[in-house]
């Protein structure tokens, strides 16, 4: 089994859990994303049941780019001359990952392979392919 989809949702690194008044929290634009995502997942794995088995997941990130940037910056970005240094890679694929459980899969303790990317790009979105091994 194979699923291969395009979650056009500007990619957000995992926040670090707060803590407040009534113990530890998620922050809210992470929570927001997480949200949004399993929103989309559900709309497109209709009649899905989550995935038992260990899993190989290949995510690209592709990030938009910073409108502060100049015009010359903007096409060293876009050209792959110029990557992302924004956010640990492995925050934006916490905040994906968490937000397929139960989804996608029943469990990210499935996953045995992990392969993860991040580029500027003009549509910004994450690529996702899930492989059974």
């Amino acid at each position: 089994m194979m699923l291969q989809f395009t979650i056009p949702i500007s990619p957000v690194p995992k926040g670090r859990p707060r803590l407040g008044r009534y113990g530890t929290y998620t922050p809210p634009k992470t929570k927001k994303f997480e949200d949004d995502v399993k929103f989309f997942l559900k709309s497109i794995l209709t009649n899905h049941e989550p995935l038992e088995t260990p899993l190989e997941v290949f995510l690209y990130f592709r990030l938009p780019i910073p409108k502060s940037y100049s015009k010359k910056r903007t096409e060293a970005c876009l050209s792959g001359l110029e990557r992302p240094k924004n956010a640990d890679l492995d925050n934006y694929a916490k905040a994906v990952l968490d937000a397929f459980n139960g989804i996608v899969y029943k469990d990210d303790c499935q996953i045995v392979e992990l392969h993860l990317t991040k580029v500027y790009h003009s549509q910004e979105g994450i690529d996702c392919l899930i492989k059974e091994t």
